[in-house]
């Protein structure tokens, strides 16, 4: 009987680490981003709120100022869209019709101000052939993101 204690001991605690992960941790540490028509369901709550943001950008929105690092451009899911405005360099592949993801806040004017820009982008690696360079494996990439 004595030993039969430490082993129901044990199981409880591993069963109850279990169940804390699955109902509670796992569940807090997920991050998910919403589109633009769940943002702006929420109505004034989503206002200076820090959240993630995605969907495609919208053909012909990207304004790009070089000199000064701003980029503004329209995310959209298909039924909504909001004007988003990022500072610094946009990522190389950055481009319209392309999956993004946005990180930051929207501002009482309407406009997402975003702190980080992801891209999506082909999950596959390819190697450049021998005497390939790099920069036509871009246009590779780009041709194959708008099929």
């Amino acid at each position: 009987m004595k030993r039969r204690i430490p082993l129901i001991v044990g199981i409880v605690v591993i069963l109850s680490g279990f169940g804390y992960l699955v109902y509670g941790g796992i569940g807090k540490n997920l991050v998910y981003f919403l589109t633009p028509t769940e943002l702006l369901a929420k109505g004034p709550s989503a206002v200076d709120s820090p959240v993630r943001l995605g969907g495609m950008v919208k053909p012909g929105s990207v304004k790009w100022d070089p000199n000064a690092l701003d980029l503004r451009f329209e995310l959209t899911d298909g039924q909504s869209q909001i004007l988003v405005h990022s500072t610094g360099a946009p990522p190389t592949m950055f481009r319209d019709t392309m999956g993004v993801v946005v990180e930051g806040k929207l501002s009482k004017s309407g406009i997402f101000e975003s702190d980080n820009l992801m891209v999506k982008h082909s999950n596959q690696y390819r190697p450049p052939a021998p005497g390939q360079k790099p920069e036509e494996m871009y246009k590779t990439l780009i041709h194959e993101g708008q099929n």
